[in-house]
């Protein structure tokens, strides 16, 4: 078996924590590696641990966690093996989640998602497969989109394959949605993803689906 994906949970509420550990711990292909009450801690937790995927509150006292989601992506010891930062929020259209997305985390959840939801949202979130809540993620960036700005070159080195792949994974397609619908093997799906988002310059899916809609092409 693969190592277990390790998550650090950063939330002000110890009660929340310990549910969330609870539920998380019950799943033999995952394992909490630490806990912090505020974004500082967990700041210091992180660079301690160095976790798979972090679930992070956006409003905490000391350090939110649009602070520390921006101190963990600008922090060079992190940059071999950076964590997937998910941002916890109790808000359906939080511009502050908007905001820690643009600035790099790989996602948001709901505070009251179901725990079912939630171990899928983070395996996701580590196989790069998939947008976690690709809808809601959709109409997050609709709701709170930037002025648009014109595509950068590095738009025109797609191939003509690699635009139709970008469009579909825009949409919030997984890999297996988009190799079922194009005849292409999951594999084969994966590899154009990744030629994607390294010709653009991007982290990950929902950082494409930040760009495809910064850029007007989603």
């Amino acid at each position: 078996m693969s190592a277990p994906i390790r998550v650090v949970l950063v939330d002000d509420q110890a009660l929340f924590r310990a549910g969330i550990r609870m539920v998380i711990d019950s799943q033999p292909d995952l394992t909490v590696v630490g806990e912090a009450g505020d974004g500082a801690e967990g700041v210091r937790v992180v660079r301690q641990t160095r976790p798979d995927v972090v679930l992070m509150d956006i409003r905490m006292p000391v350090m939110d966690g649009l602070a520390a989601t921006a101190e963990l992506l600008s922090d060079t010891t992190l940059a071999s093996a950076p964590p997937r930062i998910v941002m916890l929020t109790t808000f359906d259209l939080d511009e502050a989640a908007a905001r820690a997305i643009r600035q790099g985390a790989s996602g948001f959840l709901l505070k009251d998602a179901d725990p079912e939801f939630l171990l899928a949202a983070i395996r996701t979130v580590q196989s790069g497969s998939a947008v976690i809540a690709a809808a809601a993620t959709r109409e997050l960036f609709a709701q709170f989109s930037s002025p648009l700005r014109a595509a950068p070159p590095a738009f025109a080195e797609l191939t003509e394959r690699e635009r139709e792949i970008f469009a579909l994974a825009a949409r919030g397609l997984s890999n297996a949605e988009i190799a079922q619908r194009e005849f292409l093997s999951e594999a084969t799906v994966k590899t154009h993803i990744s030629r994607v988002l390294g010709k653009l310059g991007l982290r990950d899916r929902v950082q494409l689906v930040v760009f495809a809609f910064e850029h007007g092409l989603a």
